[in-house]
């Protein structure tokens, strides 16, 4: 009797679809990751379709002359429209995993079916991971950026200096200093820990900066910011009595809603916050770090403020799967994942272009 078998490309190709979907989203940035110009995260496909290693993403800028009333000639009277670039680069990120049949025959597990899903949860890591270094970035140049871990003293003087108008340090704005030691210096455990006061600040800040921070929309027209916090700020920004008092006194009193009970987001004066506990471990990594850097060598942890265009995302080649059946005569099969990939705070003219910075002093737990 003859059976229908399933084509071995149909199954990679499933497996493609869905490895994409629910790696972005298992990253934990995939609600605010989307296509269009009014996403935190910029997702740009355009170099699938056409050779090249950078995508070129445009601002234009909006107006903000007086223009001409009355009788007055316009003509010579215009005025110019700001536009810069921003430029993506992509590289390929591979790996795999190879399970030798001496190896799965003892055993029931599928474990080249494992195998995949560790794959997964590895492109989700690593999506994650290269977010928060790009939301940490310096920038220094026009749209060039610098990794906070691998930045120079003159890099991070030049970040302040260019960003002096989306910059918060502690709680107040008087803390700013364009030289970035002296600014981070000001931070304090007394005064300059997040609370429910510096983070509305940080919105103000947001709505201020020229070029705008943008707030996110949501499908029904509500706008907000999205600050991302690590486990240490979204531990005292909960603490904070103002923070206790509007989730007790304004949230829905259910267990399932109300983040007295479950955890979860923050809503708080028009902005949501969101914990993302790897935040503090990429906070603290590399030659440079936040550790020991404020007053009294205290420790020092950011948090990203989100408008549209903080982030962008670019895929030459969104993963796939990959199959080796051949190697040792078949004896030692093997799954693979590789995708082509870049991921950088979106910067214009030397400035980083939809978020506001603030860092507070963040002391471990003891």
């Amino acid at each position: 009797m003859a059976e229908v078998q399933l084509a071995t490309a149909s199954e990679k190709q499933v497996w493609r679809k869905d490895y994409l979907k629910e790696y972005v989203r298992e990253s934990g940035f995939m609600p605010y990751m989307g296509r269009g110009p009014t996403s935190i995260i910029m997702a740009a496909y355009e170099l699938q379709e056409q050779a090249g290693k950078t995508i070129n993403i445009p601002l234009i800028t909006r107006l903000t002359g007086a223009g001409v009333t009355g009788s007055t000639v316009l003509d010579g009277n215009e005025e110019d429209l700001g536009n810069y670039n921003c430029g993506i680069s992509v590289d390929w990120l591979r790996n795999g995993d190879r399970v030798p049949k001496s190896t799965s025959f003892k055993t029931e597990i599928d474990l080249l079916g494992a195998a995949k899903a560790m794959l997964k949860q590895w492109s989700s890591e690593g999506l994650r991971d290269d977010v928060i270094e790009a939301m940490l970035s310096l920038v220094t140049t026009g749209d060039t950026t610098v990794l906070l871990a691998d930045s120079s003293a003159a890099n991070r003087n030049a970040y302040n200096a260019a960003n002096s108008d989306r910059l918060l340090f502690g709680k107040l704005v008087s803390n700013y200093s364009a030289t970035w030691a002296t600014a981070v210096g000001n931070i304090d455990t007394t005064d300059d820990k997040c609370t429910a006061a510096s983070m509305s600040l940080a919105k103000r800040i947001a709505k201020q900066a020229d070029p705008h921070v943008r707030p996110y929309k949501t499908a029904d027209g509500k706008e907000f910011y999205v600050a991302f916090h690590g486990s240490r700020t979204f531990r005292d920004l909960k603490a904070d009595s103002t923070i206790t008092a509007a989730n007790r006194e304004a949230r829905p009193r259910d267990v399932e809603s109300n983040p007295l009970f479950q955890d979860g987001d923050l809503i708080y004066d028009g902005v949501v916050h969101r914990e993302v506990p790897e935040i503090d471990t990429v906070a603290a990594a590399g030659t440079y770090n936040l550790n020991g850097i404020g007053a009294s060598s205290c420790d020092i942890r950011p948090v990203f403020v989100c408008g549209q265009q903080a982030v962008g995302v670019a895929w030459g080649q969104e993963p796939a799967p990959k199959t080796d059946s051949t190697k040792d005569y078949g004896f030692r099969p093997g799954v693979a994942i590789e995708e082509l990939r870049g991921v950088k705070k979106m910067a214009f003219n030397g400035k980083q272009h939809g978020m506001v910075t603030a860092f507070f002093a963040a002391a471990a737990d003891s």
